[in-house]
């Protein structure tokens, strides 16, 4: 196990995402180092395979931009940093989007800088790549400072324009944008974010993981079973958790595992670690091969990949103040 304390008067916390963008994946390692932190871990759960490894699965804000939507109300992180210190909460996300088009026509936005599924609407923002780098089985709508620029029906991976973002449909979705989009439509998004419970903070970054530790100094893991798989709770693995103190220090935690020198953790076992080390509040955070820790550009932890360390999608960063 590896412990790091810190003093939020003393350090800073930040999010870094891997080759500072949606669709990409980096180790924990490469990230501070080209950040220049003086240590991380890893962050939140991601898409492991494709041509979009790396994409965040869950909640991803970053100065209250939605980058990537909430799944299954899981357990959030919101850290603000006023520049003097750290504001940390953890929450659980909803979030209501929808297109709103010349004003009066709207339809359900299903996702943001993700790939398609069956017949629905997803909004590729320009942090996610520079293409949006679907398939050619749906409509793609350019739209640049909110006015629709260009439609090409039956063509993938369209440029995303950086003043602007590319609307994406198949099936059902892909007949309703055709027929109300058009060229110089004029576009919008509108998205509604609730907390629960509500932040008394803007914070600068959500990150989605879950399942949440520890609630005002009592174990609550297991009231989010229903949203994660058994194997995730019942099972050692690897894990990574952050947390924090009554004095406001923050935990960062690693513990290894899937190894013959350690078999790692469950999450009943990380509860009770993360309350040993002084926690009233905890949050899980990915694990299993994504479980990194660097210190002063140096991996601490022994990653569990036989490949070495895995390359994540996002990190949490610490620097000094």
């Amino acid at each position: 196990m590896q412990v790091l304390t810190v003093d939020p008067k003393l350090a800073r916390l930040r999010l870094a995402q891997a080759m500072d963008e949606v669709a990409g994946a980096e180790t924990t390692s490469s990230m501070a180092q080209r950040h220049g932190a003086l240590a991380a871990i890893n962050g939140g759960y991601f898409r492991t395979t494709g041509i979009v490894r790396g994409e965040p699965v869950g909640a991803l804000t970053i100065d209250g931009k939605v980058l990537s939507e909430p799944v299954n109300d899981r357990a959030a992180l919101a850290v603000s940093d006023d520049g003097k210190q750290i504001r940390a909460a953890i929450t659980h996300v909803t979030m209501k989007a929808e297109l709103l088009t010349d004003g009066k026509t709207v339809f359900p936005i299903n996702g943001f800088n993700r790939p398609r599924e069956k017949n629905e609407l997803i909004v590729f923002t320009p942090e996610f790549h520079r293409t949006t780098l679907t398939f050619p089985d749906g409509v793609e709508f350019t739209v640049e400072r909110n006015r629709v620029t260009a439609i090409n029906d039956g063509v993938g991976s369209r440029a995303i324009p950086p003043n602007g973002f590319v609307v994406s449909a198949t099936g059902s979705a892909r007949d309703w944008a055709l027929k109300y989009l058009r060229r110089a439509s004029r576009v919008e998004i509108k998205t509604e974010l609730k907390t629960d419970p509500q932040l008394s903070f803007k914070p600068n970054f959500l990150l989605g993981a879950g399942p949440q530790l520890i609630a005002a100094g009592k174990k609550v893991f297991a009231d989010e079973a229903a949203r994660y798989s058994d194997s995730l709770y019942r099972q050692r693995h690897p894990r990574t958790a952050i947390g924090w103190r009554t004095d406001g220090k923050l935990i960062l935690l690693t513990v290894d595992g899937r190894q013959k020198q350690s078999v790692g953790m469950t999450l009943d076992e990380l509860a009770d670690l993360m309350m040993e080390l002084g926690c009233v509040e905890a949050m899980n955070l990915d694990g299993g091969g994504s479980t990194a820790m660097v210190v002063k550009n140096k991996i601490v932890n022994s990653p569990s990949d036989a490949t070495g360390e895995r390359p994540v999608s996002d990190a949490l960063l610490i620097f000094p103040r």
